[in-house]
């Protein structure tokens, strides 16, 4: 599963301090929920787009099999503004459903919005590491331990759980184990992978709490860092360039 996300290629958007990077995208969204200008939205989604396609370093194809949640949001959230939106000039009604052309913009305007949602999180998810995401946080910004390292171990868990998960699944099919149909069979199957999951992660979390005692791990004491983040260069250049075409979108809406 985690291999599926390993780029292709290697952009600059990798080399970025993942902090400085979550804080500039955060503030972008917040921009692009604020905005009430189709226009700007439009400009906003094709910016991000060009990010999302150009520069997350992942082959087209995992990319257009990510875009397909992105135009369902799309089409979900324009459908419905578009039908049952309020406006005085209408184009078109049938019953509950009717077409203005207020709604249309509303429609283009929330659609485009979920668009920019949806490519700055990929792109976001994409670029990063999780673990030195939580690394910077703590170093950059100050993030305390005790929820940095949690979130750490939550992730390292996950290809754990996974592999737990098809041991489980694969013990079940040699013992040729058959569920019933039906509710009965959901509760049995709850039953046979739920109790054995739940007591390794209980013996998980032991371990994992007697190697952090043994390392001295304390709340709120200072630490050292085995992977230490910095800013540099190319961090100014993103800031440069993400002010830099967010200006140019916004006086493209204007002047168009």
């Amino acid at each position: 599963m985690f291999n599926w996300f390993t780029p292709k290629r290697e952009t600059w958007l990798f080399r970025v301090n993942p902090a400085l990077k979550f804080i500039v995208f955060f503030a972008f969204l917040i921009i692009t929920l604020v905005n009430q200008s189709l226009p700007f939205a439009l400009s906003q989604a094709i910016l991000y787009g060009i990010l999302f396609y150009g520069f997350s370093g992942y082959s087209m194809k995992k990319l257009l099999l990510l875009s397909i949640p992105l135009v369902i949001s799309f089409l979900s959230t324009g459908l419905t503004m578009l039908l049952f939106g309020k406006g005085e000039t209408v184009l078109w009604q049938w019953g509950l459903f009717k077409i203005s052309e207020e709604s249309i913009r509303h429609a283009l305007l929330l659609g485009s919005k979920s668009l920019s949602f949806g490519f700055v999180g990929f792109t976001f998810i994409l670029t990063i590491q999780p673990v030195l995401f939580f690394y910077a946080m703590m170093q950059q910004f100050r993030l305390p331990s005790k929820y940095a390292y949690s979130f750490i171990a939550a992730f390292r868990l996950i290809p754990a759980v996974t592999e737990e998960l098809q041991i489980r699944r694969n013990a079940l099919k040699v013992r040729n184990i058959q569920f019933s149909k039906g509710v009965k069979g959901l509760y049995e199957r709850l039953q046979s992978y739920t109790v054995p999951l739940f007591a390794q992660s209980i013996r998980r979390a032991q371990r994992i709490a007697v190697a952090m005692e043994a390392k001295q791990y304390q709340m709120g004491a200072a630490r050292t860092y085995y992977y230490p983040t910095r800013y540099n260069r190319i961090d100014v250049v993103f800031v440069l360039i993400m002010i830099g075409s967010l200006t140019l979108a916004f006086l493209l809406s204007v002047y168009q």
